[in-house]
């Protein structure tokens, strides 16, 4: 198993894998967005941002595996994203799970950098017009933000895994 896991990161389909889940998971929010009319909310936007910089990320080991500069630049995105990912839904969560929760409001624009807003550049996709409190969605009782904690808890300890595994098989990154 380690093993299989320290050579993954050498392998093109592993960082394809990795990208087409990403890109699949960031169509699954445009659909839930314009076939099934749910508004996304700043922490969806920000979440949704996380789920791009993984897919990102991976897209240059993608492009050459072999690369060692490739792969840690693939490594550092996919895990910081991940572990920011993960937080913005625990934050998301915590405001639809607070007892007043119309009292807490989110932000009224996404958090990017003032020379980077997408927002106003690309609003189809990172507007935000939602409320982060609404919950709108859910599945097997849990909502859109827990289903995202789940799945980037489970990003970060793939990435950790492998590169564990990596460091400690090949002794290298």
């Amino acid at each position: 198993m380690l093993n299989f896991l320290a050579k993954l990161p050498a392998k093109r389909g592993a960082w394809a894998l990795l990208a087409g889940s990403c890109f699949a998971l960031l169509a699954a929010a445009l659909f839930f967005q314009y076939q099934m009319g749910l508004e996304p909310c700043v922490k969806c936007i920000e979440q949704r941002t996380a789920v791009l910089v993984i897919g990102l990320a991976a897209l240059i080991p993608l492009v050459a595996p072999q690369v060692v500069w490739a792969r840690l630049v693939g490594y550092a995105g996919w895990l910081i994203a991940s572990v920011w990912g993960w937080r913005i839904a625990t934050s998301h969560l915590e405001i639809q799970n607070a007892e007043n929760n119309w009292l807490f409001v989110c932000d009224m624009y996404p958090g990017f950098p003032s020379w980077m807003p997408l927002h106003e550049w690309i609003p189809s996709f990172f507007a935000a017009p939602g409320q982060c409190g609404e919950i709108d969605w859910q599945f097997v009782g849990i909502s859109m933000p827990g289903w995202m904690q789940i799945l980037f808890a489970a990003y970060a300890i793939a990435a950790v895994l492998i590169i564990l595994a990596r460091l400690l098989k090949l002794r290298r990154l």
